[in-house]
């Protein structure tokens, strides 16, 4: 418990930054709000960079073409390969890999453990990759993995995050990111509106070191703070990993224990909320309302059958990868890149489960999905 009140406070000094975000839509109608979020980008970068659009970042014909003249290889080093987002992820990047003519070398899944990261780095660094795409589990005990991985002459992009001493435009080619703060806020707004604004509710966090996590966090509860005065946080749990639905689980039966009139709870991402949704089955709260950030597919079936998950603010993690390609490419050819690249915040609830699904992964949404609706 020392560790997550520590993380709390951490977090609470985080919230103060305002200068790290932009001004969110500051309005009394969520559906406002929310409609707004989906042209803008509240986020800035690991270093207070402002976002540059993803449809900035572009390649013309003759550009693609020197890069396939290139025959470049490419490693791709995940923090945590088991979740729909990662999957998508890592399908964008092979997807424009294989329009750019650069072959994927290795796909490797360090499971959030920073040893094991470094140590899948040093294994892809033995087959000489021209790029590396990936994000670190630990900003500070990976970076000096991914600083040898640069100074041996990888092109190094980013998902979401930076190790801690690299600069863009020297040691990395750039960081892509979704609107991570700005999907904590649509969290908030897809909260308020199911609770009719009114309520109390919990918090299940992400206890670590972690820029994204933190942001969606700051985001949801500074909206809360800022909108909704009669939505009235109540508790508070931070969870380490690395199973996280289960640490979760564990969180939420303790806040549902010790507030059992708690009307919502918010979860950092959608694999934790799978735990929250657990403890709520269990505690017979059908009436507990949780909203989250990613939108995997068993929130999405939660959501499709009317169940706890109300709504979530999505990432664009297929688009996400797409860019961190292309970004790849800007290193290969010594163009200049956007330091912070970021994608809009995507709101999501039943009634736009569907499309959002398609707007999300670029697919159908899955028979299970389609099943519950």
């Amino acid at each position: 418990m020392t560790r997550f009140r520590t993380m709390t406070a951490v977090f609470t000094t985080a919230l103060l930054a305002t200068s790290l975000y932009a001004a969110a839509p500051a309005s009394a109608d969520p559906d406002s709000a929310l409609a707004e979020l989906q042209k803008t980008v509240l986020s800035k970068g690991p270093n207070g960079e402002a976002p540059a659009s993803a449809a900035s970042v572009t390649l013309t014909d003759e550009e693609l073409a020197k890069i396939k003249d290139m025959k470049a290889t490419a490693a791709i080093v995940m923090h945590y390969g088991g979740n729909d987002w990662s999957r998508a992820q890592i399908a964008g990047l092979k997807d424009q890999f294989g329009k750019m003519g650069i072959e994927v070398i290795a796909t490797t899944d360090a499971g959030f453990k920073p040893e094991k990261q470094v140590a899948d780095l040093e294994t892809v660094m033995a087959q000489n990759p021209k790029i590396i795409v990936s994000i670190p589990t630990d900003p500070s005990a990976t970076a000096s993995a991914y600083k040898a991985a640069a100074d041996k002459g990888a092109k190094l992009v980013f998902m979401d995050n930076v190790p801690a001493g690299l600069a863009a435009g020297k040691d990395y080619v750039s960081v892509v990111s979704a609107d991570n703060y700005g999907n904590g806020v649509a969290a908030a707004h897809l909260m308020t509106k199911a609770l009719g604004g009114k309520g109390e509710i919990g918090l299940v966090f992400h206890a670590a070191d972690f820029f994204v996590t933190r942001q969606r966090y700051d985001g949801f509860k500074k909206t809360i703070a800022d909108n909704y005065p009669d939505i009235k946080i109540v508790a508070e749990q931070g969870i380490g990993g690395p199973d996280f639905t289960g640490d979760a689980e564990k969180a939420a039966s303790a806040i549902l224990t010790s507030h059992p009139t708690i009307n919502g709870i918010w979860a950092v991402w959608d694999v934790p909320a799978e735990g929250v949704i657990s403890a709520a089955r269990t505690a017979g709260r059908d009436d507990l309302v949780i909203t989250t950030c990613d939108l995997g597919e068993n929130v999405a079936i939660n959501m499709a059958s009317g169940g706890f998950v109300k709504g979530l603010g999505a990432q664009r993690p297929f688009d996400q990868g797409v860019t961190e390609a292309k970004l790849a490419g800007y290193g290969l050819l010594g163009k200049e890149a956007p330091a912070f690249v970021a994608l809009p915040a995507l709101p999501v609830t039943k009634d736009t489960l569907l499309e959002g699904w398609k707007a999300v992964y670029h697919a159908e949404a899955t028979d299970k999905i389609k099943g519950s609706m």
